[in-house]
């Protein structure tokens, strides 16, 4: 997908070595953008126009010093961590609390690092990934589905405060999507990946690039009407 409004627009990127965040960057990058990632791991995406920062968004220090004075046009919240389906009773606080930490307290925190500049120029655009898990249960275990209806939350009211003020907020919300996180569903026999796959509609697992190309149509002017909306890929789930 080809927006030349992209071209030398600032995306920054959280989660962005591998998955969905990698296709994102790759995306912006193929679109003439000049993104800066955020990851705990290195990145393999080499080109003149990406810059790589290695830490946690839990990190609020970090962060401010990551942003600083810099002007974000696109900030894509991509970063989070599962919790292995974990019921409550076998959640313990320690889970609890990194799930919470890292899913909804890291998109907190780069948000308000991000936004003062947003607000001073009256235009950016924000896009945080939520989850299937999100909208319904069994996307995911206590934690995880907690954190990521909470991602909506903040989603709809960040839009509700900031809307009029020249920010458009939107949120993600992917289904079975392969990538480095859900390596687990797909080991041994890969009973987990054939049993998501034949329960989802589209009886297919979507690869990165396919969440990535939404970013690119959510975060462009054709979708400039468009505030406070949590938009599904997820090959049918939700229609069930």
């Amino acid at each position: 997908m080809k927006f030349e409004e992209f071209k030398n627009k600032t995306i920054f990127i959280t989660g962005a070595a591998s998955g969905i965040g990698q296709a994102q960057a790759a995306a912006f990058l193929a679109n003439g953008a000049h993104v800066i990632g955020l990851d705990l791991q290195e990145s393999t995406i080499t080109h003149e126009f990406y810059t790589h920062y290695i830490g946690s968004v839990t990190d609020s220090e970090l962060i401010k010093n990551i942003i600083g004075e810099k002007t974000i046009d696109i900030l894509c919240n991509t970063a989070g961590i599962l919790d292995n389906y974990a019921k409550s009773l076998d959640t313990d606080e320690a889970l609890w609390d990194q799930i919470f930490s890292v899913n909804i307290k890291g998109i907190y925190i780069v948000t308000n690092a991000v936004l003062p500049n947003m607000l001073a120029r009256k235009k950016g655009i924000i896009i945080n990934m939520t989850s299937i898990a999100g909208l319904v249960s069994g996307g995911g275990g206590a934690a995880y589905t907690a954190s990521k209806h909470a991602v909506i939350g903040y989603t709809k009211q960040l839009s509700y405060d900031y809307c009029t003020e020249g920010i458009r907020v939107n949120a993600l919300a992917p289904g079975a999507i392969q990538t480095p996180m859900n390596a687990a569903d797909f080991e041994g026999a890969g009973e987990m990946a054939k049993w998501v796959e034949n329960n989802t509609p589209a009886r297919r697992w979507a690869m990165p690039e396919e969440v990535a190309n939404v970013t690119l149509f959510i975060a462009s002017n054709a979708a400039d009407y468009m505030h406070a909306t949590v938009i599904p890929i997820d090959g049918g789930w939700m229609n069930k």
